[in-house]
């Protein structure tokens, strides 16, 4: 059998070397852009048919052609070749073998370049999509949570240091507004990814009379790039999806990393399911919290894809240059990481069991009630700074006597300030203390139920894919 040509085999003399070929390919993983590069080639064989590039039966024959390549790659019976170095020669190839010259046509108005920027943003504003979804399905699983412990109290911390009571609810609520934070991101993103490059060719754009509207309508993008320049060679859309999923997978990081420390006998907060953990190889007692802690070094990936597309791009003179088939791994291995860790943990948190017993022991033991004590003796005309001193000396003295700022008798608290008095128990106890935090955007259980009501009525009213 003969060999393949290459496209361009007319301008040169010598075959490519092998290696180089092996080197330059880029099958190996621009492949899963297979579907999107149909469904571009499609509209862009339309508009060329309505625009009379393209005669009627060539575009029928076309037509024929992709959808019987779409149904080959959807039956995972394409044959792919890597010969054919990419999913765009790939395909164009096994078109013109269906339906013979017409299939030679389709290129006509278009570069591999603006072709393969047009499927990126295709299947990137999919992937998006997709992380919208799994991003509302997480939101949803903390505020089930969140919801059924509203009055649930537990140390709140700052250094890691029990500083005040707050209520499991409303330290689960903090993350609803992160990834909330993550979903505005990422529709913001997905706004500029949406805008077609295809038409701008190779860099300069084409001396045929092309609609580029028309191919945007069918595609759905919002807009068209502008400068044809521009589109082929930039990736700075795909940069800032990196950047979303990098603090988006930050948040997740956080979250994940005090589960890890939650599950752990020193804290005992909560109980991870069975179905998320696994054991030791050694010890039969283990109960390792192998997903949370996974998805906090996969954090770490999505980071570093960031930074690879960032340096990928920050010496690249205009138009396109070849550095740019770089993008693809690191920008699909964000969304895959991404999108996988937004699911796993959404199903982890739905089968949390929060430990109240362990919860309200730990705020026996760190004070936890101290500045609740300042703020009452303020209330009774104690100058701040005055109030905060003397409950320093009070809780010098509760852990003199091994006991908790709220076990001490009111004799012992009445030392250090005449105007305490037996109604300042009332404020002692950890549901006092949320209890009286009762303003917008703070712990107490009112508060935090009227929080959940809103954010579940954002994610109706914008929906998964606002």
């Amino acid at each position: 059998m003969a060999k393949k040509k290459e496209l361009w085999s007319g301008r040169f003399a010598k075959r490519l070397r092998p290696q180089v070929k092996a080197f330059t390919a880029s099958l190996p993983f621009d492949r899963r852009l297979a579907l999107h590069d149909v469904r571009a080639s499609l509209a862009h064989a339309r508009m060329l048919g309505a625009c009379g590039i393209l005669a009627r039966r060539d575009l029928a024959a076309i037509e024929r052609g992709l959808a019987a390549v779409r149904r080959e790659i959807e039956r995972d019976r394409f044959a792919w070749s890597r010969d054919d170095e990419d999913v765009h020669l790939n395909i164009e190839r096994r078109l013109t073998a269906l339906v013979g010259d017409a299939g030679k046509k389709l290129h006509t108005a278009r570069s591999r370049y603006d072709q393969v920027a047009t499927d990126v943003r295709l299947w990137l504003r999919d992937e998006i999509d997709s992380g919208l979804d799994r991003l509302a399905a997480l939101e949803r699983a903390l505020l089930a949570q969140a919801s059924r412990h509203a009055d649930l109290v537990m140390p709140g911390f700052t250094h890691l240091q029990v500083a005040q009571p707050v209520t499991f609810g409303h330290h689960l609520l903090a993350y609803v507004e992160m990834l909330e934070r993550d979903r505005e991101r990422l529709s913001e993103c997905r706004r500029r990814v949406n805008r077609l490059p295809l038409g701008a060719a190779a860099l300069a754009g084409t001396t045929f009379p092309i609609d580029r509207a028309r191919v945007a309508r069918e595609l759905g993008f919002e807009a068209v790039a502008e400068n044809s320049l521009d589109a082929v060679s930039d990736r700075d859309f795909a940069i800032e999806y990196c950047a979303a999923a990098s603090l988006a997978m930050v948040h997740l990081s956080r979250l994940a990393e005090e589960l890890v420390l939650w599950a752990s006998p020193r804290f005992g907060f909560v109980r991870l399911p069975e179905d998320y953990c696994t054991g030791s190889s050694i010890m039969p007692q283990k109960r390792n919290p192998d997903v949370p802690e996974l998805v906090r070094g996969k954090s770490s990936r999505v980071v570093g894809d960031l930074v690879t597309l960032l340096a990928l791009m920050k010496a690249q003179p205009l138009a396109y240059n070849k550095d740019n088939q770089e993008d693809k791994e690191p920008l699909f291995d964000a969304a895959d990481t991404l999108n996988a860790s937004l699911e796993i943990m959404a199903g982890l948190v739905s089968g949390l069991r929060p430990d109240a017993k362990a919860m309200r022991a730990a705020l026996a033991q760190g004070h936890a009630t101290a500045t609740d004590l300042a703020d009452y003796l303020v209330r009774k005309g104690v100058p701040f700074r005055d109030a905060h001193e003397a409950v320093g000396r009070a809780v010098r003295e509760a852990e003199r006597s091994g006991k908790d700022l709220a076990s001490l008798p009111l004799a012992t608290l009445k030392r250090f300030s005449a105007s305490i008095d037996a109604d300042v128990r009332r404020v002692l106890t950890p549901e006092g203390s949320v209890a009286a935090r009762d303003h917008f955007g703070a712990t107490s259980p009112r508060q935090v139920r009227q929080a959940i009501a809103r954010a579940r009525e954002r994610l109706k009213g914008r929906g998964s894919r606002a």
